[in-house]
């Protein structure tokens, strides 16, 4: 068989670089072009042994309970792996090169380091007492993590692994995150019901915002017009002005048979556009879908039991969503707003973090 023959016979769809070759060898060859299509050819063979970028996406999921993190391939929406870790993983992140994965072994007292190449624990940062979350400065650096015994937050320069700061909070701290400029970092106290303010430069709490009863989650919209904080107790969705420090609106949820006190949010995620937000409802086994510019409610996903924490995939296309009580992991295809897929993982589901590799 010649070699026009196998690019002929190949299948349908094709890459776009041998569909072009394709299309020229279907052409007919006559003496006059004979010169230029063996040009073409040795072009032709020259793309065909370029290698085709695949871009997998792979999810991170902590398991509280099983003190372990399930890989999740997004290509085959499946879990494909799983590593253990220190006791009760809860936050997740990566770091901006995507080369380290850092979770919260809560009960450890550590934030592990594991290497995304190899899935092997490769380090531990000196969190502080039972580390909550955490988030990455705007560069990547520093760490700031939620102390929950300790009342504070503490600052670590990760590259030299040392404990840069550590900024008393209020009693139970949970949330954080750090403002588009990274200036501010937020840090959430469930038990004192507040939102505090801290300055990235001086390690210093300058402002203090009363929300509802138990707020788990902040998220500053990606403008930096707004830091949206969810109270578990409270039931509600607080707005805040990030300058003024005051609270702009609550957001309430209703659901049709439920009561007011199954309905707990915790996660919250915005689009890049900032025009809807994701509110995750806990023991409500919804995922509520905000308009972010009116405030509005437009409709309520059924997802898994008691949903928790939240993630995109980097081009929006899906939202993750752990579900602590049936084990498993939600897919909420955003253009259509339906769920699309559950895949199981672990016990005690808890954070969620997407990589494409």
């Amino acid at each position: 068989m010649t070699l026009r023959d196998i690019i002929l016979s190949l299948p349908s769809p094709l890459p776009v670089t041998v569909r072009l070759i394709r299309a020229t060898y279907a052409m007919t060859v006559t003496p006059r072009v004979a010169r230029t299509s063996r040009a073409m050819t040795m072009g032709g063979l020259a793309l065909l042994a370029l290698p085709v970028q695949a871009h997998a996406l792979t999810a991170y999921v902590s398991n509280e309970r099983d003190n372990t993190i399930s890989v999740i391939d997004l290509d085959a929406m499946k879990t494909v792996k799983t590593i253990e870790v220190g006791q009760r993983p809860r936050g997740i992140a990566l770091t901006p090169d995507g080369k380290f994965l850092l979770v919260c072994a809560s009960d450890d007292d550590t934030v592990q380091m594991i290497d995304v190449a190899t899935l092997q624990i490769v380090g531990e940062l000196p969190s502080g007492g039972d580390p909550e979350t955490f988030a990455l400065g705007k560069s990547g650096n520093p760490l700031f993590v939620s102390n929950e015994n300790d009342e504070m937050v503490t600052v670590i320069d990760v590259p030299t692994r040392k404990v840069l700061a550590k900024i008393p909070t209020g009693v139970e701290p949970e949330g954080i995150a750090v403002s588009p400029d990274g200036k501010i970092v937020v840090n959430t106290s469930e038990t004192t019901n507040m939102a505090h303010f801290i300055d990235v430069a001086t390690h210093q709490v300058v402002a203090q915002v009363l929300v509802d009863s138990r707020p788990r989650i902040a998220e500053f919209k990606h403008d930096g017009s707004e830091l949206w904080v969810s109270s578990e107790l409270g039931g509600t969705v607080s707005t805040i002005d990030p300058v003024k420090h005051v609270v702009r609106k609550k957001i309430h949820f209703e659901i049709q048979g439920l009561r007011a006190e199954a309905i707990q949010p915790v996660g919250i995620r915005f689009t890049k556009d900032d025009t809807t937000a994701f509110v995750a409802l806990g023991p409500a086994n919804r995922v509520a879908v905000v308009n972010a510019k009116t405030d509005e409610v437009e409709k309520y996903l059924l997802v898994g039991q008691r949903v928790w924490q939240m993630a995109f995939t980097p081009d929006e296309k899906y939202l993750l969503v752990t579900n602590g009580l049936s084990n498993d992991v939600s897919v909420i295809d955003v253009a259509s707003r339906k769920v699309i897929k559950s895949i199981q993982v672990g016990r005690l589901p808890w954070g969620v973090v997407v990589s494409a590799q």
